[in-house]
Protein backbone atom coordinates (compact mmCIF):
# COMPACT_ATOMS: atom_id res chain seq x y z
CA UNK A 1 0.00 0.00 0.00
CA UNK A 2 1.27 3.42 -1.32
CA UNK A 3 0.22 6.21 1.32
CA UNK A 4 1.05 9.79 -0.36
CA UNK A 5 1.24 12.73 2.39
CA UNK A 6 1.15 16.38 2.32
CA UNK A 7 0.11 18.48 5.27
CA UNK A 8 -2.65 15.72 6.15
CA UNK A 9 -2.40 15.53 10.10
CA UNK A 10 -5.93 16.18 10.80
CA UNK A 11 -7.11 12.88 9.15
CA UNK A 12 -3.83 10.88 8.70
CA UNK A 13 -4.19 9.01 11.92
CA UNK A 14 -7.65 7.88 10.64
CA UNK A 15 -6.01 6.32 7.25
CA UNK A 16 -3.45 4.72 8.65
CA UNK A 17 -5.43 2.78 11.20
CA UNK A 18 -7.80 1.43 8.65
CA UNK A 19 -4.97 0.21 6.30
CA UNK A 20 -3.38 -1.56 9.68
CA UNK A 21 -6.93 -3.30 10.97
CA UNK A 22 -6.93 -5.14 7.39
CA UNK A 23 -8.13 -8.58 7.41
CA UNK A 24 -5.49 -9.00 4.75
CA UNK A 25 -2.04 -8.70 6.72
CA UNK A 26 0.48 -9.81 4.26
CA UNK A 27 1.50 -6.30 3.07
CA UNK A 28 3.88 -3.53 3.83
CA UNK A 29 2.66 0.02 4.04
CA UNK A 30 4.92 2.86 2.24
CA UNK A 31 4.46 6.20 3.41
CA UNK A 32 5.96 9.28 1.87
CA UNK A 33 5.79 12.91 3.30
CA UNK A 34 5.67 14.97 0.49
CA UNK A 35 7.15 18.06 2.28
CA UNK A 36 4.63 18.61 4.55
CA UNK A 37 5.11 21.62 7.01
CA UNK A 38 2.12 20.70 9.58
CA UNK A 39 3.88 17.62 11.25
CA UNK A 40 2.17 15.41 9.48
CA UNK A 41 5.31 13.24 10.37
CA UNK A 42 4.48 13.10 14.00
CA UNK A 43 1.65 10.84 13.45
CA UNK A 44 3.66 7.51 12.87
CA UNK A 45 5.19 7.97 16.01
CA UNK A 46 1.64 6.48 17.62
CA UNK A 47 2.20 3.31 15.49
CA UNK A 48 4.63 0.59 16.27
CA UNK A 49 3.97 -1.89 13.47
CA UNK A 50 6.71 -3.82 11.71
CA UNK A 51 4.74 -3.29 8.18
CA UNK A 52 4.84 0.71 8.21
CA UNK A 53 8.03 2.21 5.77
CA UNK A 54 8.30 5.76 6.50
CA UNK A 55 9.81 8.28 3.91
CA UNK A 56 9.95 11.89 3.42
CA UNK A 57 11.03 14.41 0.36
CA UNK A 58 10.73 17.42 -0.51
CA UNK A 59 7.85 18.60 -2.24
CA UNK A 60 6.96 17.11 -5.92
CA UNK A 61 3.82 16.59 -6.18
CA UNK A 62 1.15 13.47 -6.45
CA UNK A 63 2.15 11.96 -9.00
CA UNK A 64 5.96 12.14 -8.59
CA UNK A 65 5.39 11.32 -4.80
CA UNK A 66 3.55 8.27 -6.24
CA UNK A 67 5.76 7.04 -8.55
CA UNK A 68 8.61 7.32 -6.00
CA UNK A 69 6.53 4.84 -3.52
CA UNK A 70 5.82 2.25 -6.54
CA UNK A 71 9.73 2.19 -7.30
CA UNK A 72 9.96 1.26 -3.20
CA UNK A 73 7.48 -1.25 -3.15
CA UNK A 74 7.88 -4.67 -3.16
CA UNK A 75 4.86 -6.63 -3.43
CA UNK A 76 3.38 -8.21 -6.40
CA UNK A 77 0.24 -5.70 -6.24
CA UNK A 78 0.21 -1.93 -5.29
CA UNK A 79 -2.91 -0.47 -4.01
CA UNK A 80 -3.46 3.14 -3.22
CA UNK A 81 -5.43 4.55 -0.34
CA UNK A 82 -5.20 8.99 0.21
CA UNK A 83 -4.54 10.68 3.64
CA UNK A 84 -8.38 11.85 4.47
CA UNK A 85 -9.62 8.39 3.12
CA UNK A 86 -10.71 5.16 5.12
CA UNK A 87 -10.34 1.49 3.68
CA UNK A 88 -13.10 -1.00 4.83
CA UNK A 89 -11.34 -4.27 6.53
CA UNK A 90 -11.74 -6.32 3.62
CA UNK A 91 -10.93 -4.40 0.72
CA UNK A 92 -7.21 -5.85 0.37
CA UNK A 93 -8.42 -9.10 1.09
CA UNK A 94 -11.07 -8.88 -1.79
CA UNK A 95 -8.84 -7.05 -4.12
CA UNK A 96 -6.09 -9.42 -3.49
CA UNK A 97 -8.96 -12.22 -4.13
CA UNK A 98 -9.92 -10.94 -7.95
CA UNK A 99 -5.93 -10.24 -8.76
CA UNK A 100 -5.43 -13.72 -8.08
CA UNK A 101 -7.98 -15.22 -10.02
CA UNK A 102 -7.59 -13.13 -13.25
CA UNK A 103 -3.48 -13.30 -13.87
CA UNK A 104 -4.44 -10.77 -16.66
CA UNK A 105 -5.88 -7.96 -14.37
CA UNK A 106 -3.36 -5.05 -14.05
CA UNK A 107 -6.44 -2.96 -12.26
CA UNK A 108 -9.24 -3.32 -9.75
CA UNK A 109 -10.73 -0.89 -7.94
CA UNK A 110 -14.10 -0.53 -6.16
CA UNK A 111 -17.36 1.48 -5.09
CA UNK A 112 -16.57 3.98 -2.74
CA UNK A 113 -19.20 5.96 -0.29
CA UNK A 114 -18.89 10.04 0.17
CA UNK A 115 -17.82 11.39 3.06
CA UNK A 116 -18.04 15.70 3.58
CA UNK A 117 -15.48 16.19 5.81
CA UNK A 118 -16.53 14.32 8.90
CA UNK A 119 -19.91 13.50 7.70
CA UNK A 120 -21.26 10.35 5.68
CA UNK A 121 -23.68 10.99 3.36
CA UNK A 122 -25.78 9.12 1.18
CA UNK A 123 -23.86 9.93 -2.29
CA UNK A 124 -21.88 7.22 -3.91
CA UNK A 125 -19.06 6.46 -6.97
CA UNK A 126 -20.64 3.24 -8.10
CA UNK A 127 -18.85 2.80 -11.43
CA UNK A 128 -19.53 -0.40 -13.73
CA UNK A 129 -18.21 -3.48 -12.80
CA UNK A 130 -18.65 -5.49 -15.65
CA UNK A 131 -15.35 -4.79 -18.00
CA UNK A 132 -16.84 -4.27 -21.82
CA UNK A 133 -19.06 -1.08 -19.83
CA UNK A 134 -15.89 -0.45 -17.98
CA UNK A 135 -13.23 -0.03 -21.08
CA UNK A 136 -16.29 2.02 -22.99
CA UNK A 137 -16.38 4.69 -19.92
CA UNK A 138 -12.84 4.56 -20.08
CA UNK A 139 -12.77 5.89 -23.92
CA UNK A 140 -14.35 9.37 -22.46
CA UNK A 141 -13.67 9.66 -18.72
CA UNK A 142 -12.11 7.78 -15.25
CA UNK A 143 -14.45 5.22 -13.95
CA UNK A 144 -12.41 4.65 -11.36
CA UNK A 145 -11.97 5.94 -7.53
CA UNK A 146 -8.13 6.74 -7.46
CA UNK A 147 -7.63 6.13 -3.95
CA UNK A 148 -9.53 2.66 -3.95
CA UNK A 149 -7.15 0.75 -6.69
CA UNK A 150 -4.86 -2.34 -6.76
CA UNK A 151 -2.39 -2.42 -9.07
CA UNK A 152 -0.43 -5.07 -10.60
CA UNK A 153 3.34 -4.28 -10.31
CA UNK A 154 4.72 -5.39 -12.97
CA UNK A 155 2.06 -3.82 -15.10
CA UNK A 156 3.21 -0.48 -13.33
CA UNK A 157 6.90 -1.07 -14.75
CA UNK A 158 5.85 -1.74 -17.86
CA UNK A 159 4.45 1.29 -18.73
CA UNK A 160 6.13 3.39 -16.76
CA UNK A 161 4.10 4.39 -14.22
CA UNK A 162 2.25 7.98 -13.60
CA UNK A 163 3.34 10.51 -15.93
CA UNK A 164 4.55 13.50 -14.82
CA UNK A 165 4.69 15.72 -18.14
CA UNK A 166 2.91 18.71 -17.34
CA UNK A 167 0.86 18.63 -20.30
CA UNK A 168 -0.82 15.61 -19.34
CA UNK A 169 -1.52 15.40 -15.31
CA UNK A 170 -3.38 16.32 -14.03
CA UNK A 171 -5.55 14.37 -14.24
CA UNK A 172 -2.62 11.83 -14.08
CA UNK A 173 -4.68 8.53 -12.76
CA UNK A 174 -7.36 8.85 -15.96
CA UNK A 175 -3.98 9.07 -18.20
CA UNK A 176 -2.23 6.00 -16.02
CA UNK A 177 -5.50 3.67 -16.55
CA UNK A 178 -5.81 4.61 -20.22
CA UNK A 179 -2.55 3.61 -20.57
CA UNK A 180 -2.57 0.38 -18.21
CA UNK A 181 -5.88 -0.85 -19.82
CA UNK A 182 -4.09 -1.10 -23.32
CA UNK A 183 -1.55 -3.80 -21.70
CA UNK A 184 -4.38 -6.10 -19.49
CA UNK A 185 -7.77 -6.18 -18.14
CA UNK A 186 -9.45 -3.92 -15.71
CA UNK A 187 -12.21 -4.26 -13.02
CA UNK A 188 -14.21 -2.67 -10.13
CA UNK A 189 -15.11 -4.66 -6.86
CA UNK A 190 -19.04 -4.40 -7.25
CA UNK A 191 -19.06 -3.54 -2.60
CA UNK A 192 -18.06 -0.10 -1.17
CA UNK A 193 -14.40 -0.75 0.00
CA UNK A 194 -13.91 2.93 0.72
CA UNK A 195 -14.90 6.15 2.23
CA UNK A 196 -13.61 8.87 -0.16
CA UNK A 197 -13.28 12.23 1.86
CA UNK A 198 -14.49 15.17 -0.04
CA UNK A 199 -12.49 18.25 1.89
CA UNK A 200 -10.73 21.22 0.71
CA UNK A 201 -7.20 20.84 0.53
CA UNK A 202 -6.76 17.31 0.33
CA UNK A 203 -3.42 15.86 -1.13
CA UNK A 204 -5.57 15.01 -4.28
CA UNK A 205 -6.68 18.45 -4.65
CA UNK A 206 -4.10 20.62 -4.40
CA UNK A 207 -1.96 22.37 -7.28
CA UNK A 208 -3.84 23.30 -10.37
CA UNK A 209 -7.08 21.53 -11.53
CA UNK A 210 -7.18 18.94 -14.47
CA UNK A 211 -7.71 21.22 -17.49
CA UNK A 212 -10.54 20.00 -20.01
CA UNK A 213 -8.38 20.09 -23.24
CA UNK A 214 -6.15 17.54 -21.44
CA UNK A 215 -9.14 14.85 -20.72
CA UNK A 216 -9.66 15.57 -24.13
CA UNK A 217 -6.21 15.09 -25.51
CA UNK A 218 -6.75 11.33 -23.20
CA UNK A 219 -10.14 10.50 -24.43
CA UNK A 220 -9.00 11.36 -27.72
CA UNK A 221 -6.13 8.95 -27.34
CA UNK A 222 -8.58 5.82 -26.23
CA UNK A 223 -10.84 6.39 -28.74
CA UNK A 224 -8.59 6.42 -31.63
CA UNK A 225 -6.48 3.04 -30.04
CA UNK A 226 -10.09 1.30 -29.79
CA UNK A 227 -10.90 2.33 -32.97
CA UNK A 228 -7.73 1.43 -34.95
CA UNK A 229 -7.31 5.13 -35.98
CA UNK A 230 -4.76 8.10 -35.42
CA UNK A 231 -5.50 10.37 -32.26
CA UNK A 232 -5.37 13.09 -34.67
CA UNK A 233 -7.99 11.58 -36.83
CA UNK A 234 -10.87 14.82 -36.90
CA UNK A 235 -13.88 12.97 -36.15
CA UNK A 236 -11.64 11.00 -32.55
CA UNK A 237 -10.98 14.27 -31.74
CA UNK A 238 -14.19 16.14 -32.16
CA UNK A 239 -15.97 12.90 -30.25
CA UNK A 240 -13.79 13.73 -27.26
CA UNK A 241 -14.10 17.42 -27.49
CA UNK A 242 -18.17 17.57 -27.24
CA UNK A 243 -18.09 15.09 -25.03
CA UNK A 244 -16.18 17.05 -22.82
CA UNK A 245 -18.59 20.33 -23.65
CA UNK A 246 -15.53 22.06 -25.68
CA UNK A 247 -16.71 22.95 -29.55
CA UNK A 248 -14.29 25.93 -29.41
CA UNK A 249 -11.60 23.98 -31.52
CA UNK A 250 -13.84 22.42 -34.18
CA UNK A 251 -14.77 23.77 -37.43
CA UNK A 252 -17.78 23.08 -39.18
CA UNK A 253 -19.37 21.22 -40.95
CA UNK A 254 -18.77 18.25 -38.38
CA UNK A 255 -19.27 14.82 -39.78
CA UNK A 256 -21.49 12.95 -37.58
CA UNK A 257 -21.83 10.40 -39.90
CA UNK A 258 -18.41 9.34 -39.48
CA UNK A 259 -18.26 10.32 -35.61
CA UNK A 260 -21.06 7.56 -35.03
CA UNK A 261 -19.21 5.13 -37.43
CA UNK A 262 -15.97 5.54 -35.25
CA UNK A 263 -17.47 5.28 -32.16
CA UNK A 264 -19.36 1.75 -33.47
CA UNK A 265 -15.60 0.85 -34.44
CA UNK A 266 -14.52 1.33 -31.34
CA UNK A 267 -16.60 -0.75 -29.69
CA UNK A 268 -16.05 -3.64 -31.71
CA UNK A 269 -12.76 -3.82 -29.69
CA UNK A 270 -14.43 -3.38 -26.12
CA UNK A 271 -16.88 -6.23 -26.59
CA UNK A 272 -18.75 -9.35 -28.54
CA UNK A 273 -22.21 -11.01 -28.39
CA UNK A 274 -24.92 -9.48 -26.44
CA UNK A 275 -22.70 -7.63 -24.68
CA UNK A 276 -22.01 -5.10 -27.59
CA UNK A 277 -25.83 -3.85 -28.07
CA UNK A 278 -26.05 -1.26 -24.71
CA UNK A 279 -23.16 -0.08 -25.45
CA UNK A 280 -24.18 0.51 -29.27
CA UNK A 281 -26.90 1.75 -28.32
CA UNK A 282 -25.48 4.48 -25.75
CA UNK A 283 -22.87 4.97 -28.57
CA UNK A 284 -25.62 6.34 -31.08
CA UNK A 285 -27.66 8.40 -28.65
CA UNK A 286 -24.15 9.97 -27.52
CA UNK A 287 -23.57 10.69 -30.80
CA UNK A 288 -27.18 12.06 -31.61
CA UNK A 289 -26.98 14.25 -28.09
CA UNK A 290 -23.51 15.54 -29.69
CA UNK A 291 -25.51 16.67 -32.85
CA UNK A 292 -28.01 18.01 -31.05
CA UNK A 293 -25.88 20.42 -29.31
CA UNK A 294 -24.24 21.37 -32.03
CA UNK A 295 -26.87 22.40 -34.03
CA UNK A 296 -27.86 25.06 -30.78
CA UNK A 297 -24.82 26.55 -30.73
CA UNK A 298 -24.54 26.87 -34.38
CA UNK A 299 -28.42 28.72 -34.12
CA UNK A 300 -28.74 32.56 -33.78
CA UNK A 301 -29.91 32.13 -30.45
CA UNK A 302 -26.45 30.69 -29.68
CA UNK A 303 -24.38 33.58 -29.17
CA UNK A 304 -27.45 35.80 -27.49
CA UNK A 305 -27.77 33.30 -24.80
CA UNK A 306 -24.17 33.62 -24.08
CA UNK A 307 -23.78 37.42 -24.31
CA UNK A 308 -24.34 39.17 -20.50
CA UNK A 309 -26.42 41.49 -18.93
CA UNK A 310 -29.99 42.20 -20.01
CA UNK A 311 -29.76 41.35 -23.52
CA UNK A 312 -28.92 38.06 -22.70
CA UNK A 313 -31.64 37.68 -19.89
CA UNK A 314 -34.23 38.67 -22.64
CA UNK A 315 -32.27 36.68 -24.97
CA UNK A 316 -33.42 33.27 -22.34
CA UNK A 317 -36.79 34.69 -21.94
CA UNK A 318 -37.49 34.81 -25.78
CA UNK A 319 -35.92 31.27 -25.69
CA UNK A 320 -37.75 29.68 -22.92
CA UNK A 321 -41.03 31.10 -24.79
CA UNK A 322 -39.90 29.38 -28.05
CA UNK A 323 -39.51 25.76 -25.98
CA UNK A 324 -42.76 26.13 -24.22
CA UNK A 325 -44.83 26.81 -27.57
CA UNK A 326 -42.72 24.29 -29.48
CA UNK A 327 -43.89 22.20 -27.39
CA UNK A 328 -42.32 17.99 -27.43
CA UNK A 329 -41.50 17.10 -30.65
Amino acid sequence: MVLPVYNGLPYLHAAISSILSQSFTDFELIVIDDGSVDGSATVLDDFDDQRIRFFRHSNQGLARTLNHGISLACGTYVARQDQDDLSHPDRLALQVAHMDAHPDCVLVGSWAQIMEVDRLVERFHRHPVDEPTLRYQLLFNNPFVHSSVLLRRSALQHVGGYTTDPARQPPEDYELWSRLSRIGSVANVGQVLLLYREIPGSMSRVGPSPFRSRLITISAENIAAAAGLPSGDPCVHAIAALTHGDASSLQPPLDFARMQQVLLQAIQSLASGQALTPLSQDALARVQAMKGAWMVRASPAYELLHTVGPLRNLAKRIWRLAQRFRGPQ
